[in-house]
């Protein structure tokens, strides 16, 4: 490799040490020393995106869009020790690096053409309306503004396309905000490196340094100072439900409450209808098993939950997953204390009352092997805790007696990022029932697909009901992602001359 680590923040442009370092913990190759975060660097952080704000946030679509491909410019050159480093953090193979990178600067590359377009700035013009009785109206001009500094938390499982110059990133970047990553702890050489890209896209055109700064590891401490800090005004989050419902309720505790946009994960439920599972029951195992076991399972779209009515062709279906799961071998998980959650989610799911072990497996340090469980729709009703993430290549399929219970398990879930209908023409009435159930569960709602693989696009949602995100009205992936990070603003009875130019 390269490139050269410098094992410290990006604050502000400059390249900070901290008052101590934590070693990284690679799945292979040699660890390295990073600085630990501070809530003082916080501080300077955000205090220095306030201050870029003033330009940036009032810069042209056009600037913003030529410093978005530039920096997707500036992590293509960087491509090959990018692809090293992640590969060696993460234990991810480097054909899927190389994919996640073409992700990335894609989604840098869309998020310019989107603004661009200039559509998303949603702009409305009343007349005035003078001679109008009993009063006249004003002129009123209405326009997406951009919110200020916002904070990103960085992903354990993107180390790309959803952390340091990931979705969240690009799209506050093309909305206008100056962004403070906290980088993940898993893939800290990652981090940097991507952050070398964007302070040489910022360099290169001559922007507010303040625009983004990263700030390395750290305790509990520097993510709650990140989001109490007084001058951000938004929170991009990917994690665990525990962690980002702490920092929620962080946000909502402030002096002046800011939306925090946390993606928490979801089981995404296929229900597989009777005339689709008699048909196509074993292409559905398969392409299941694939969707379950890829990436380790390591995906917050990973279907876990298999739904199917009792019947020889669900027996059938059952077999051919655990043939199917058998031949998987072990992947390295992203870190130890996924894989040792992974064992401990396992462990819960097989002690739980009316849960059978169809194929029990081994998680040895980071290297793991798929789990297959079944169980019956009247233990599911009973035990809440049976749709809670597992986050791994574990799957559970649940058998129902008939349709009515089907139903009931779609209306018993929690809320979802996808869930997934498998259906022929015949089972057309039964989708119809559980339809107006599954798009109040779910953001994304698919037919005869699986879920993984989130297509970066205008009309793609990835979030949905609380406990899959914090906010069901927003999406983490596409172009609505921007909409997050701006707010409506009126413009009564304004000169044209000091208007935003864009409403000129």
């Amino acid at each position: 490799m390269t490139f050269e680590f410098t094992g410290k923040h990006l604050i502000a442009g400059e390249w900070v040490a901290g008052n101590g370092t934590f070693a990284s913990s690679p799945a292979h190759g040699p660890a390295r020393d990073f600085a630990v975060g501070t809530p003082d660097l916080v501080d300077r952080a955000a205090r220095a995106a306030e201050e870029a704000f003033l330009t940036y946030g009032y810069s042209t679509r056009e600037e913003r869009a030529v410093f978005l491909e530039a920096i997707a410019e500036e992590i293509d050159k960087l491509g090959d020790e990018i692809t090293e480093i992640g590969t060696q953090e993460t234990g991810l193979p480097q054909a899927r690096l190389v994919g996640e990178r073409g992700r990335t600067v894609g989604q840098l590359r869309l998020f310019a053409s989107h603004i661009r377009k200039g559509d998303y700035l949603d702009r409305r013009h009343d007349e005035a309306l003078p001679d109008r009785q009993p009063l006249p109206r004003p002129e009123i001009f209405l326009m997406q503004r951009p919110i200020g500094a916002v904070a990103v938390f960085g992903a354990s499982n993107f180390p790309l396309a959803f952390s340091t110059a990931g979705g969240d990133t690009a799209a506050a970047l093309a909305a206008g905000c100056p962004v403070v990553v906290k980088g993940h702890g898993a893939h800290p050489g990652t981090g940097e490196i991507v952050a070398h890209a964007i302070h040489a896209a910022i360099k290169r055109l001559g922007l507010h340094p303040g625009v983004f700064s990263l700030v390395q590891g750290g305790k509990r401490d520097v993510g709650e100072a990140l989001v109490q800090h007084p001058l951000i005004r938004a929170v991009g989050f990917t994690g665990s439900l525990a962690g980002g419902r702490a920092l929620f309720d962080l946000c909502a505790r402030r002096p002046d409450p800011i939306p925090f946009f946390g993606e928490l994960g979801s089981v995404n439920p296929m229900f597989l209808l009777p005339n689709a599972l008699s048909a196509r029951g074993e292409a559905i195992a398969k392409g299941w098993v694939g969707s379950l076991t890829m990436g380790a399972g390591q995906f917050c779209t990973n279907p876990g939950i298999a739904v199917l009515i009792e019947g020889p062709e669900s027996e059938a279906f059952v077999a051919t997953a655990k043939r199917e799961l058998e031949g998987v071998g072990a992947q390295t998980m992203l870190t130890d204390g996924i894989a040792e959650a992974y064992r401990s989610g396992a462990k819960r799911i097989e002690g739980s009352t009316g849960v059978q072990a169809v194929l029990t497996s081994t998680c040895d340090l980071r290297n793991a092997t798929p789990y297959l469980f079944a169980t019956t729709g009247k233990a599911w009703l009973e035990n809440h805790a049976l749709g809670e993430e597992v986050f791994g290549p574990l799957g559970l399929v649940v058998t129902v007696t008939s349709e009515e219970e089907m139903v009931k398990i779609a209306g018993s879930l929690a809320g979802q990022l996808t869930c997934t209908l498998h259906l022929n023409e015949p089972d057309t009435t039964l989708a119809r029932r559980l339809m107006p159930i599954l798009e109040r569960k779910a953001g994304r709602v698919l037919a005869n697909g699986f879920p993984t693989g989130v297509e970066v696009c205008d009309a793609m949602v990835h979030g949905g009901p609380y406990p899959a995100s914090t906010n069901f009205g927003a999406t983490s992936v596409g172009t609505l992602s921007i909409r997050r990070f701006l707010r409506p603003v009126s413009y009564q009875n304004l000169p044209h001359a000091i208007l935003p130019e864009d409403l000129r």
